[in-house]
């Protein structure tokens, strides 16, 4: 798979309670990475058995360095990670409490050169599928162009973006993978269902919302279908959703069902809230398959 998006340095901060403003409070937990939608995606689709590849900016500051350098030493692929000159890395700082609820402040530099055209779209040739998230819009929409063009199945996590953002990359994709408030951005209104429901019956492909604790909705042939979440004790869920795009693309890689890759991604999305770090919580083949098989052997809907 190769995935297209923002890379950016990461601090996790695990607290008992975001206190309200003005104070001051001491993390239980620290974890720094290198982050991003699409980088968590690619680390699930290669962590439960897939291979992947991560097109991405960085910045030419020491930042930038030390973020390649990071994903290097775990066994990344960077070919496509492209150095912007004059641009600063990507931030973000994460605070996470402890229901597993976290605010989240991103920087992007807003004076970064957008231009895709170093991508090396020839690429595609050898991928076996195009995952893109919408904070690099310009990106996404060259490589989902790219793609189609060469028959190459495309997804597009519908996370929370600016609705112009959406309505230009969703219209590209074989699969639509919203998040709940990022589909209720896209079609208005409030209710996830309805929003299925419109969008999906004037889309081309598949269209989905992954629920958090109600775990994954999708529209087909004029209705709506759920798989729903395994209940788990929740620590962090950073990264939960791509964690979930991640998965999800990797079983419909392997052929499997949408609904058996919903369940498959919904098992390891769940896994993933168990632990503290973000996407290094996410869950191994084994543990996902392990976890599926006492569900069914417990009787219980996964």
């Amino acid at each position: 798979m190769i995935a297209v998006g923002a890379i950016c340095s990461a601090t996790i901060f695990r607290v008992g309670e975001i206190p309200p403003l003005p104070a001051k409070v001491l993390p239980s937990e620290r974890c720094q990475l290198v982050d991003g939608m699409a980088v968590s995606a690619a680390f699930a689709f290669s962590r439960l058995g897939g291979s992947a590849q991560v097109w991405s900016r960085i910045g030419d500051d020491w930042l930038g360095r030390m973020a390649r350098q990071s994903l290097i030493d775990e066994g990344f692929d960077v070919a496509g990670v492209h150095v912007v000159p004059g641009a600063a890395t990507s931030q973000v700082a994460i605070i996470v409490d402890r229901r597993g609820d976290r605010l989240v402040v991103p920087f992007h530099d807003p004076d970064a050169d957008p231009s895709p055209v170093w991508l090396p779209l020839a690429e595609l040739e050898n991928a076996s599928f195009l995952h893109c998230e919408t904070r690099w819009a310009e990106g996404a929409a060259a490589a989902l162009e790219a793609a189609r063009a060469r028959g190459i199945p495309c997804m597009v996590d519908g996370e929370v973006a600016p609705v112009e953002t959406l309505r230009r990359l969703i219209p590209l994709a074989d699969y639509a993978v919203f998040s709940d408030a990022g589909l209720l951005i896209h079609a208005g209104g409030n209710d996830v269902e309805q929003a299925l429901l419109k969008v999906g019956a004037a889309h081309r492909g598949h269209v989905g919302a992954s629920c958090g604790a109600g775990g994954y909705a999708w529209y087909e042939k004029g209705r709506i279908r759920r798989v729903g979440a395994p209940r788990v004790a929740v620590v962090d869920t950073l990264a939960a959703g791509d964690i979930f795009h991640g998965a999800f693309a990797l079983a419909l890689v392997e052929g499997k069902s949408i609904e058996d890759a919903a369940r498959f991604a919904c098992a390891a999305a769940s896994l993933k809230c168990t632990r503290f770090g973000g996407r290094l919580g996410c869950p191994s083949r084994a543990e996902v398959e392990t976890f599926l098989a006492s569900a069914a052997d417990a009787g219980t809907a996964v």
